[in-house]
């Protein structure tokens, strides 16, 4: 997961930007994690595994992710 490439065309063919223009942060942050799931995804179809591998993979990393999540007890905007 945290392999470096040397060949920026492998960034280029994986890696979607979402634009940053016209949307409110809510939907910016979405389409974030649309654009990140979706570029994983292709990879991860790309390198060989099945649909149902990668839905485990990606479900288990979520799950970690959402398990392991903290918030702060106060926000710094308050």
């Amino acid at each position: 997961m945290t392999e470096k490439s040397s060949d920026i065309s492998e960034h280029d063919l994986f890696v979607t930007e979402f634009p940053k223009e016209g949307y409110g942060i809510v939907d910016y942050l979405q389409g974030r994690v649309h654009f990140a799931l979706l570029d994983q995804m292709k990879l991860m179809h790309t390198s060989g595994m099945t649909q149902e591998q990668i839905k485990e993979t990606i479900m288990i990393r979520v799950t970690e992710i959402i398990e392991n999540f903290e918030p702060e007890k106060e926000s710094k905007g308050s």
